[in-house]
């Protein structure tokens, strides 16, 4: 409740109540409190009251730690936020991922654009049954494809669906492993020896996810937050509603808003040292008739002084805060206004790119370099998160 207090100017000739009237007011107001309360109270104090409240405050108890059980990342109810803006997030550090991952998975993620979605937890999805999920997805698109659904790809004989486990990128025990899911396909003219073609590809992954929503999930449901995709936007439908008619889950896009790409920007010129980054571009999109994007292409040496500049004395080398983020940006920003006096913080970042990676606005993102892989994706399964209704 808010209580508002307004003064106004003091007149004199206004005071038309007395002294005494005031006081005889005044104590007329607490005879009628004291009434009231003493009503209130004596309709309380009866045992029927009495078990009625508690009841009602129990339930609300309950109700309210549901919720908040429910809401760990400052989710609302029902809508699609994106308030919590972590203060600070790991620093990128050069590994040799193939250590702990098949090279020929990683082969799969790597130098390839995705499309990201977010997905919610999977019901009574079992890592132990991928084979049985293969035949039921073939036999799927098979089903679809007969009642006449329109399948761009090509003349094909057949579609064959493998789902795969990708061992090692999960951080936590409370990660569930990387799925990878290829649908191959023969073409009608294809020589009788020539293998399938991979016509579609998709991965479902959790990295670093947070532990206080993972842990909240009841047992039957797996988590698996972030989906990426590869191929025809038809195929893409037929997976998501195969996933959502057979583990009660539901899809949604995933684009990467100017504050997360600002990030990006930031951990790849962190990297800069250790891998050269070649060069560092970025796109901003300027609110002006028409719309106007600026391409703004940065030598890495001076990306990189400028971020060492921004370095705080107080940081751990293994995390980058969010005010070094925005002094990087404003820096970059601050130098493109003094040589072309356009202003860039007036409109919004689409794109960055570097030789490591590339990422936009609209939810795509291609990693080139297995290195930092899974601090990519740990950025990427807590926007998923984040997305994700209640």
């Amino acid at each position: 409740m808010m209580l508002y207090l307004t003064t106004f100017p003091y007149q004199e000739s206004s005071c038309i109540m007395g002294r005494r009237d005031v006081q005889i007011h005044f104590l007329t107001l607490l005879v009628l409190y004291f009434s009231v309360m003493e009503e209130r109270n004596s309709t309380e104090e009866t045992p029927r009251n009495n078990a009625l409240a508690q009841r009602r405050s129990k339930s609300y108890r309950q109700s309210m730690r549901s919720c908040v059980e429910a809401t760990h990342l400052a989710y609302t109810s029902g809508l699609l936020t994106a308030l919590r803006i972590p203060r600070s997030r790991k620093a990128p550090k050069s590994c040799d991922i193939t250590k702990q991952v098949d090279p020929d998975q990683v082969a799969l993620l790597v130098k390839k654009e995705w499309q990201l979605s977010y997905v919610t937890p999977l019901y009574q999805f079992r890592h132990t049954q991928l084979k049985s999920y293969s035949k039921q997805l073939s036999a799927f698109m098979v089903s679809e494809k007969q009642q006449g659904l329109a399948i761009e790809v090509g003349q094909e004989l057949g579609f064959k669906v493998n789902f795969s486990v990708v061992l090692g990128l999960a951080e936590t025990d409370k990660d569930a492993e990387t799925v990878f899911i290829q649908i191959l396909s023969k073409q009608v003219f294809s020589a009788k020896d020539d293998a399938p073609k991979v016509v579609w590809s998709g991965w479902l992954t959790c990295v670093n996810g947070d532990l206080d929503y993972l842990r909240s999930l009841p047992l039957e449901f797996v988590s698996l937050p972030l989906f990426c995709t590869r191929g025809p936007e038809s195929l893409t439908v037929l997976v998501k509603s195969w996933f959502e008619n057979i583990f009660d889950c539901c899809f949604g896009p995933l684009d990467i808003n100017s504050t997360n790409l600002q990030w990006l920007a930031s951990l790849w010129t962190g990297c800069h040292p250790t891998i050269n980054i070649q060069y560092l571009k970025l796109v901003w999109t300027l609110p002006t008739l028409p719309p106007m994007d600026v391409t703004y292409t940065v030598h890495p040496q001076d990306a990189w002084e400028l971020w060492d500049s921004m370095r705080q004395v107080d940081t751990t080398e293994d995390s980058i805060s969010i005010d070094e983020v925005t002094g990087f940006i404003k820096g970059l920003q601050s130098h493109f206004f003094r040589h072309f006096r356009i202003d860039l913080s007036a409109g919004s970042l689409m794109q960055i790119s570097t030789a490591l990676g590339s990422s936009h606005h609209s939810g795509k993102i291609k990693i080139a370099s297995p290195n930092y892989i899974p601090t990519i994706l740990q950025l990427l399964t807590e926007c998923a998160l984040l997305k994700m209704p209640i």
